[in-house]
């Protein structure tokens, strides 16, 4: 998931190497008498991404202005760099105060070791707990059974982007079985396209963004928590039955061995410029092709939004569930948990989280394609105008009855490592379906003797 998240996210990309910085972001002069508060600040931003550039002048900028006894330290990372600088800062003892966070998953290390403030007593405090969904403040959906972050959407890690203008120009209509899929692969190779657009050279994308899918199909409602209770395991037949379905996949070429070196990055343009009939990605991926408002640009123009349809996976011969998608709480804002409660920097912490998970910010992110499912239950989307691609990515919960887990939302990273791994394994025909269970089963075992 990254959640994924979430969320989401949400938020897409070239994606291995991005933009690293810290900026200082100096506040006007404080009111006499009034505290001066310096905020570090750990920001998952994408430079790449569809205003991008104007996220940092909305939400950014104005905050400043409006509070001159706050400084921000603001650090950008995105992707691998990200991730990698949390894990440093988490063995450091050195977190910044306020960090963008997933709600599991990526950032397991951070719950396991308490390293993150339980925004409970805050959001009530402030009486939050009724403009929030349900579920975004439900302590059991983060990893320490604790509220850590303040999360700006709901996130469904799975979304089936279908290019109609590709498929009519084969003479083709959306699949809405496997089967149908898999006739459309020399079809589309005679037109010169790929079937299926996907960024596997990221380790996270497959597992996030397909495979959680596919182990919810095959394994059922729930599966997920029968492996954590012991009562299943994965080297059971539902799941190596998903695993072989992956694949299946690339031995039918639906997924190509090309994906396997396509990075997240590249994926976007490529499906933007009708390369390939499908792209396998996120919700949060629309904000990667929307128009940029700072420069008017679009990677696919509105007009041509029109022709995308997006959807989840098509049914599966031999699943126990179909027309399902797999789905998190997205991602959010925390604070390091060992700022002093009652401190003027846990108050401006707690302000700046309010804020960035807040009403307007959340509402600016929904209209720019950021979220799609915002966590607020006070946003009226009908009141934005939103483009073809936004309008049908929060369509999307229509076009799916059920939502299964997804898998690095709540196995531990040493378990879920080494299942991305062997996905690509398989791709790769290294590692057999088999092989790729037992190694996940190991690893699993091995981290709860750790518990």
């Amino acid at each position: 998931m990254k959640k994924f998240f979430l969320a989401f996210l949400v938020l897409a990309t070239s994606m291995s190497i991005i933009l690293a910085g810290c900026q200082k972001k100096e506040a006007a002069p404080a009111a006499p008498g009034e505290q001066k508060v310096t905020l570090k600040v750990l920001n998952y931003y994408d430079l790449t991404a569809a205003n991008s550039a104007d996220g940092i002048a909305r939400i950014w900028d104005p905050y400043a202005a409006s509070h001159p006894n706050v400084v921000i330290e603001r650090e950008d990372l995105f992707n691998d760099p990200f991730h990698n600088k949390v894990e440093a800062y988490a063995a450091s003892g050195n977190l910044p105060d306020v960090m963008y966070a997933w709600p599991s998953g990526r950032s397991t290390t951070l719950y396991a070791n308490r390293l993150l403030k339980d925004l409970t007593p805050l959001i009530q405090k402030d009486g939050l707990t009724g403009s929030y969904r349900p579920l975004a403040l439900d302590p059991s959906q983060f990893a320490g059974g604790y509220v850590g972050i303040l999360t700006q959407g709901l996130t469904s890690s799975h979304a089936f982007y279908v290019n109609k203008t590709v498929l009519e120009a084969a003479g083709l209509q959306p699949a809405t079985t496997y089967e149908e899929l898999k006739a459309q692969v020399p079809v589309l190779k005679a037109q010169g396209y790929d079937t299926i657009l996907m960024a596997n050279k990221d380790t996270w994308v497959m597992q996030s963004c397909l495979f959680s899918l596919i182990a919810g199909r095959f394994g059922g409602a729930g599966w997920d928590q029968s492996i954590l209770n012991g009562q299943a395991k994965f080297t059971d037949p539902d799941f190596v039955n998903a695993l072989q379905f992956v694949k299946q996949m690339y031995d039918d070429n639906v997924l190509s061995q090309d994906t396997l070196t396509t990075d997240y990055g590249t994926v976007t343009g490529l499906f933007a410029q009708n390369k390939g009939a499908y792209l396998i990605d996120g919700d949060w991926r629309v904000g990667a092709f929307i128009t940029d408002q700072s420069s008017g640009a679009a990677l696919i123009s509105p007009s041509d939004q029109e022709n995308i349809l997006i959807t989840v996976f098509p049914d599966i011969p031999g699943a126990k569930l179909n027309k399902s998608t797999s789905g998190i709480l997205g991602t959010g804002w925390g604070i390091k948990a060992d700022i002093p409660a009652g401190s003027a920097q846990e108050a401006a912490a707690w302000d700046l989280v309010k804020y960035l998970s807040g009403k307007d910010v959340l509402t600016y992110q929904l209209s720019v394609g950021g979220v799609s499912t915002p966590s607020r239950t006070d946003i009226d989307t009908s009141s934005l105008s939103l483009e073809p691609m936004q309008k049908s990515i929060i369509a999307l919960p229509t076009q799916y009855t059920a939502s299964t887990s997804v898998i690095d939302g709540v196995f531990a990273g040493p378990v879920y490592t080494p299942l991305n791994d062997g996905l690509q394994a398989i791709g790769l025909g290294t590692q057999t379906p088999e092989q790729v269970a037992q190694a996940t089963q190991n690893a699993f075992e091995a981290w709860k003797a750790e518990q």
